[in-house]
């Protein structure tokens, strides 16, 4: 039995009168990938913000390893690391792909300059974007950019080990790509989890029907607040639940409100 490395329990939060979730139970399990799905505007980026420490529920615990959760992730005392990439890549575009990369270690960590441009450099290696450094977020293809923000997710610094993300958070990591730089994150995104010394373990925000077979395992469906289903990605051809079957097929008509 795999163990729970993060847990929402009860966890509610509205902005203004608009109650974005409502009591969410919500696990994701050491090694596997998790796929967030629903309509538009459910609070699934929401979810994640929450599991990244970003946002504060109303009401509701975060747990973490077991670990409750006390403040924000600035408040520090998070049992593992967590990395997250938005949905926009969110560069800065004033500084070059290294510095971007690399932007916590130049800012907080002791090490040399030359060391971090080293790790910044194996780092963007591994999403398959050699020798790019010294370019600017402006020079590079939107599927590059989310390539870039994958780097900066997954570094890290040597001499604090127990900062290393033990798991990734993606937030429409698809979104706005043509299908073969679609496929192109989809394959960067398995191939991390399977990479030795990156983590294993992710949770993925996605409309993509493509997106969401090619890189879940199993499936939360969030509608209205609340996680409403919940299974692996083979059985969403084979659920009778009509939410999931309208989702899937793109159907006008069914459970899920169209607004308009």
């Amino acid at each position: 039995m795999k163990k729970p490395l993060i847990e929402l329990k009860g966890v509610c939060k509205s902005f203004g009168k608009n109650q974005v979730l409502d009591h969410v139970d919500l696990t994701i399990y050491q090694g596997e990938a998790l796929g967030i799905i629903g309509p538009s505007g459910t609070g699934k980026s929401t979810i994640l913000r929450i599991i990244a420490g970003l946002l504060q529920p109303d009401e509701g615990e975060i747990y973490i390893q077991g670990v409750k959760r006390e403040g924000l992730v600035e408040d520090g005392g998070d049992a593992v690391g967590i990395g997250m990439v938005f949905q926009q890549a969110a560069l800065f575009d004033s500084l070059t792909v290294d510095e971007n990369v690399g932007f916590s270690l130049y800012q907080h960590s002791r090490l040399e300059r030359s060391r971090i441009r080293e790790l910044v450099k194996e780092k963007l290696d591994m999403v398959g974007l050699p020798g790019i450094g010294d370019l600017y977020p402006s020079e590079l293809s939107g599927g590059m950019r989310k390539r870039v923000s994958f780097a900066r997710a997954i570094m890290s610094n040597p001499d604090q080990p127990q900062d290393t993300p033990e798991i990734l958070l993606y937030d429409e990591p698809t979104a706005g790509l043509d299908p073969i730089a679609s496929t192109v994150i989809e394959d960067l995104i398995r191939s991390l989890q399977c990479r030795e010394g990156v983590c294993s373990t992710y949770a993925i925000v996605t409309h993509q029907k493509s997106t969401i077979r090619r890189t879940s395992d199993r499936i939360v469906f969030l509608y209205q607040g609340t996680v409403q289903w919940e299974g692996t990605v083979s059985e969403v051809d084979y659920t009778d639940e009509p939410l999931i079957r309208q989702f899937m097929s793109g159907k006008v008509n069914g459970p899920i409100h169209v607004v308009g």
